[in-house]
């Protein structure tokens, strides 16, 4: 009985995780609005690592303030690799996709995430696979293809749209890393691999010849500032601090609920339209991923985790 209560105590969310799920869902719906408007001006890949590395400077110097320590030596290698692949890949695909797909559909496809982290999770053996997990891909998928062929001769072409996918599946990659690095200080994971990607991102420009110039534009730099500060700094650190207490794929959900935000706004700043196919496919995008990673208890190779703990515990 003892045991039982000990579960059951470790099985319920926690207050503080759930609020911080809610703020980065809140703030993390104006993300695609701003980066549309960044790369209007800016090219993307410049765009991107003037994010990340303003993004690292400040949370270096809260790293500095706060005497933080360095990563363990055996998780450096891990940290660059998360680094690299979150905020350098994954933003670089993203970046570019933004140049041609609108903020709304954007986030749409980027809802794919906790499905596609969900099998990701599977490959890496923290997650157990479940029916529900193919049926809701199957569903989601439809969506996505949905949106897809209605909107390859209107405003976005296949190639944008398919960079936003690949994104989803590096920052889904990157979740089931993150899983394995908590040996550091949150603030401290992020400023290094927010570093690496920012370096990532600069040598990615250089190759490709882009301008490096600042904005001239009043909405680039607010647009900038936002991405900066609430879209990077204040977002990814409540994603740490989430993904440290859930699962990985629990902790993609967020991405859920993202583009009922992110449509409305982009609705109401940019114009977007909301045409039948992008609420349709976008349903189903939501439904799929409802079925494949919410449902069922998604967050069984945790709650195997907490058990564990309580039986130790209890011991």
């Amino acid at each position: 009985m003892e045991t039982d209560r000990v579960e059951t105590r470790l099985s319920l969310p926690d207050k503080r995780v759930l609020l911080a799920f809610a703020l980065m869902v809140v703030l993390g719906g104006g993300n695609a609005i701003a980066i549309r408007f960044t790369v209007m001006e800016l090219p993307p890949f410049w765009g991107a690592a003037l994010r990340f590395g303003g993004a690292a400077a400040l949370l270096w110097a809260l790293v500095i303030f706060r005497r933080i320590p360095l990563p363990p030596r055996r998780a450096i290698p891990g940290t660059l690799l998360f680094g690299v692949l979150s905020f350098g890949v994954a933003w670089a695909f993203i970046y570019t996709g933004l140049r041609t797909v609108k903020p709304g559909m954007a986030q749409v496809l980027m809802a794919l995430t906790p499905l596609l982290t969900f099998f990701l999770a599977i490959l890496h053996r923290q997650e157990s696979f479940r029916w529900r997990g193919l049926v809701g891909a199957l569903v989601a998928m439809t969506g996505v293809g949905w949106v897809f062929i209605d909107h390859l001769d209107a405003n976005a072409s296949v190639l944008p749209m398919l960079a936003i996918v690949a994104g989803a599946a590096c920052l889904g990659e990157s979740l089931v890393l993150l899983k394995r690095l908590f040996g550091a200080d949150p603030m401290m994971l992020n400023a290094v691999g927010m570093s690496t990607g920012a370096a990532f991102l600069l040598g990615l420009s250089r190759v490709t010849r882009e301008a490096w110039r600042l904005p001239t534009l009043r909405v680039t730099w607010l647009s900038i500032l936002y991405v900066v500060v609430i879209g990077t700094v204040v977002f990814f650190s409540l994603l740490t601090f989430v993904v440290k207490h859930w699962s990985a794929s629990a902790s993609s959900y967020g991405l859920v609920i993202m583009p009922l935000e992110t449509v409305a706004l982009s609705a109401w700043i940019t114009g977007e339209t909301l045409d039948a196919a992008l609420l349709i496919g976008g349903a189903l995008v939501l439904i799929g991923v409802w079925i494949g990673a919410l449902s069922g208890g998604s967050s069984a190779g945790q709650s195997r985790e907490m058990r564990a703990e309580a039986m130790g515990e209890a011991d």
